[in-house]
Formats: C-alpha cells, sequence, structure tokens
C-alpha cells in the first residue's frame, strides 16, 4: 500500500502538512504568476491571457481577472466559460472551487476553502478543507466572503458584504452576516435577464 502524498490528502479534506515542501513550492510558483498578472498593465491583455491559462485548473481560457488577484494553487480553480473576477479576489484554494459559466465575482470577495483544527497544538502543523461550489450565472457582490464547504446554486445573487456560511440555494438573493435568502428571484426578473443577453 503506497503513502499518499499531502497534496491528496489536501484534496481529499483531511489534515495535511501545509509546510510540505511540494506544496511550498506549488504555492510560490503559483504566487509568482499572480505577481506578473498583478503587475501587469492593461495594455497586456495577451500576456494576461496567457498567465490565466498557467493559473487555473480549468477556464483560463475565458476567464476575466482584474488585478489584483491572488491565489493559493490555481490548479484547484476550475472555472465555467466567462467568469470575471473584479479588482481584489482572494481565492485559498486548498480544496476545489468550482465556478460554473457566467460567474461574476465582485470586487474584494473571498472564496476560502481551509479550515483550521481547533486544537492548538495541532493547528500550528496541519489543516484542511473543505470544497466550495458556485453554480453557473451568480453574482457575488462586492467583499462577500464565501466560508469553506459551502455550495451556491445556480442564478443566484449574493448581497454585497455578505458573509455566506451555508449553502445557499438557486434563483434566490441572499445577503447578510450570517447569509441567509431574503427572497426568490422573479420570473419576470430571470425573463428580462435572459432578454437582455441576447
Amino acid at each position: 500500500m503506497s503513502l499518499r502524498t499531502e497534496n491528496e490528502k489536501m484534496l481529499s479534506g483531511e489534515l495535511y502538512d501545509v509546510m510540505d515542501p511540494s506544496l511550498v513550492e506549488q504555492r510560490n510558483r503559483i504566487r509568482g504568476l499572480c505577481q506578473k498578472i498583478n503587475s501587469s498593465s492593461e495594455a497586456d491583455q495577451d500576456l494576461r491571457r496567457s498567465l490565466c491559462q498557467h493559473i487555473f485548473g480549468k477556464g483560463g481560457d475565458t476567464v476575466s481577472v482584474q488585478p489584483p488577484f491572488f491565489c493559493d494553487y490555481g490548479s484547484n480553480i476550475e472555472l465555467g466559460m466567462h467568469v470575471v473576477f473584479n479588482f481584489n479576489c482572494i481565492v485559498l484554494d486548498c480544496c476545489r472551487v468550482r465556478i460554473g459559466d457566467h460567474g461574476l465575482v465582485g470586487p474584494g470577495v473571498q472564496i476560502l476553502t481551509p479550515m483550521h483544527p481547533f486544537n492548538a497544538a495541532l493547528r500550528r502543523k496541519q489543516l484542511y478543507g473543505k470544497p466550495v461550489e458556485i453554480g453557473s450565472d451568480v453574482w457575488v457582490g462586492a467583499g462577500a466572503i464565501i466560508l469553506p464547504g459551502v455550495t451556491i446554486g445556480s442564478g443566484t445573487v449574493i448581497g454585497a458584504g455578505s458573509v455566506v456560511t451555508r449553502d445557499i440555494p438557486a434563483g434566490v438573493f441572499a445577503a447578510g452576516n450570517p447569509c441567509r435568502v431574503i427572497r426568490e428571484i422573479s420570473a419576470d426578473e430571470r425573463e428580462n435577464y435572459s432578454s437582455d443577453r441576447n
């Protein structure tokens, strides 16, 4: 029976050694790429596209990133078509982060997968994570924080400044701290949205 790598433990949500040399190397590489994208100018669109293709595990060919942008590994971020990250987004992706087609991620949004043990001695050496799933056509408002293990259904809008601590269903407007469903998005709103995009 072969021993599991720290990367395999990390992705499966088990406790892992965050200072494992392989993981440190991955983080350093991706942070270097993020630094390059963050220092690029608006005229450097070809460079930004190339960097996005190297940063993201999936979707780097159509994502739009407005620097600065920060992530831990990049390879664990899987994007659908035409996802947009506005200014100053942070994605800590020690577990999978999936965002569906046409996701809009507002400025200052944080998407977090890491969890720290309550036991202080253990916390000094190890952490674990829970994946985040965000459906298609989700708009996450400015400054929202998406916590580990959360799923957000397609077509939902998350209000600015919300702290999303639990799953949010599809097709609703949700806001607050903790984030909760305020109301459903009406059929008329969905219809107007569809016609606006055509």
